[in-house]
């Protein structure tokens, strides 16, 4: 998993509470095993028209959300199934960040398993960064980008706007490492090994068929 420290990037805004996973990746696309590949299904029924065209008025398909890896959303993003596919697709779109003030429980910790930092930041908070992206990008302007540092926990933008974020201090080291469950577990493997040995077990190698 790619560790995350420092990240600069486009807003997109996407105003919308209650955002579920079955929006963010319906379910017609959830045959495949592998994490990647789900991105270009990301909000598909959002984005795209009946004929497959995409639809203009959706907050991603607007010219100043090109190429942005910063979702800002409203409360309670990812609510919903429990589905993995969710956090695949953001990730495989290109976020690395979602902002939002309230998550479903298991979307925000499916999050950090796939290398992506959700932020909750105060409602007001919230609506700033809202306000300052359609400022920034009115009338055709520049997309408007923020700097999340994980170090220091906190985002900012060039003009003014910090604000500091809370974030469990076992899951921030996982990410500033880049660490998944799988990578925690192979960090033991020789301690693992020790106890196996000592309650009699044969190594794992030896117990596959």
């Amino acid at each position: 998993m790619k560790p995350f420290v420092t990240h600069t990037g486009v807003v997109a805004a996407l105003d919308r509470a209650n955002v579920d996973t079955d929006q963010i990746i319906p379910k017609q696309f959830l045959k495949r095993i592998e994490r990647t590949g789900f991105g270009q299904f990301l909000f598909f029924d959002w984005r795209f028209r009946p004929d497959g065209s995409p639809e203009p008025e959706f907050e991603l398909n607007r010219p100043e959300a090109a190429g942005a890896s910063i979702l800002l959303s409203r409360r309670n993003f990812g609510c919903g199934s429990s589905r993995e596919h969710a956090p695949w697709a953001l990730a495989d779109y290109g976020f690395r960040v979602v902002i939002a003030p309230t998550f479903a429980d298991i979307f925000y910790s499916n999050c950090f398993q796939n290398g992506m930092l959700p932020i909750r930041l105060d409602e007001q908070d919230v609506e700033e960064l809202f306000r300052r992206t359609a400022q920034a990008t009115a009338s055709g302007g520049s997309p408007y980008t923020l700097r999340v540092d994980l170090n220091t926990c906190t985002v900012a933008d060039s003009a003014g706007f910090s604000k500091p974020f809370e974030i469990d201090a076992f899951r921030r080291t996982c990410l500033l490492q880049g660490l998944d469950n799988i990578a925690l577990t192979l960090d033991h493997v020789d301690s693992i090994a020790a106890w196996e040995a000592a309650h009699g077990l044969p190594p794992v190698a030896a117990q596959q068929p």
